[in-house]
């Protein structure tokens, strides 16, 4: 089968800055089944102030008083880590993406020669940022969590004058609320960004549990993005909603099993079900015995299993007709 559904693994940092847990990282989402997988490319000092307050889920962990500054840098990989990991990457025959949060990083990782670019949610206000990732003509994956069609309609424009191509770009529908409650994910916003925009979607999930990836996966979503870690009691800002390994092999397999279901949305019966036609449809016999030359009528007629004779269809254009021969009960009728 092949495959059409994009599953990114967010290893995001989960590695806690840590290489040897990252390519662990690698491995967990080579053996789910999982198409790419992304980490987060930034420099500290280019993306907060030390000033700057945690995000409100980044408080529930070890520490909550300590500054996104201070987290952030303990979670940090170098330039060296990067190349590390894409080769160990291409070991395992994933792919390696990674999210840059400024534009040395989007540079870095151009250098890189990364096959795509992710935007995420916190930057699609970014107009220099935009302005700068849009240049490479590469395909571009933009999430939209916080984020009005107009914001939405805001940053494409800019993407666009800079030279990024419609047909490269697809918008993850994302609620950056961590986790997401199921009635805040809005899962049907994901088909509103495709019938407004015309561009390929996707869905970025934060609710606990695989079943809403899933959903997605029906409703049409090429690309798919989940959290994952090694176990969800580590100290660490995303650990708490990311899936375990043993539910990311689930939850790739499940949104496998929904593509292969998908189709190809042609009305037709299948091979199999041919098989079956005649075994569940119903052909026209006798209801009694009928003599040669005796009128077909509903008092004689009726309609039974096999299905290998006269369609029923053709029932009524066969009343007032002469019986041609004679036909035991049950028979099939011939004409």
């Amino acid at each position: 089968m092949k495959k059409k559904i994009i599953i990114i693994g967010e290893a995001g940092v989960n590695h806690n800055g840590n290489v040897k847990k990252a390519k662990q990282l690698i491995d967990i989402a080579s053996k789910a089944g999982v198409d790419i997988i992304k980490f987060q490319t930034f420099s500290t000092e280019r993306l907060v102030t030390k000033f700057a307050k945690k995000a409100t889920y980044q408080k529930n962990i070890k520490n909550p008083q300590q500054s996104q500054y201070r987290m952030l840098k303990a979670l940090e990989l170098s330039e060296n880590d990067h190349y590390v990991l894409k080769k160990y990457c291409k070991k395992k025959k994933i792919e390696f993406l990674s999210t840059a949060f400024d534009n040395e990083s989007v540079l870095f990782l151009n250098k890189l020669k990364i096959k795509r670019f992710k935007i995420p949610s916190g930057e699609i206000t970014n107009i220099p940022y935009l302005k700068y990732i849009g240049k490479f003509n590469k395909p571009i994956i933009m999430s939209t969590g916080m984020s009005t069609l107009l914001d939405i309609k805001k940053a494409l424009n800019i993407l666009f004058k800079a030279g990024a191509k419609k047909k490269y770009i697809t918008l993850l529908h994302c609620n950056t609320e961590y986790p997401t409650p199921k009635k805040n994910v809005n899962l049907k916003a994901m088909l509103t960004l495709k019938n407004y925009f015309g561009l390929k979607i996707g869905y970025s999930d934060h609710t606990l549990g695989i079943e809403i990836p899933i959903a997605a996966a029906a409703l049409g979503a090429k690309v798919i993005e989940k959290h994952f870690t090694f176990n969800r009691n580590q100290v660490g800002p995303d650990h708490k909603t990311s899936l375990e390994p043993k539910e990311l092999e689930t939850m790739v397999k499940s949104i496998r099993n929904v593509e292969e279901a998908l189709g190809n949305g042609i009305k037709k019966p299948s091979k199999k079900e041919l098989q079956n036609m005649s075994a569940v449809r119903k052909s026209i016999v006798a209801l009694k015995n009928i003599k040669k030359g005796e009128k077909f009528s509903e008092n004689n007629l009726t309609l039974k299993r096999p299905g290998n004779g006269i369609s029923p269809i053709k029932f009524y254009k066969i009343i007032g007709k002469n019986a041609k021969k004679s036909f035991l009960k049950d028979e099939l009728i011939k004409i």
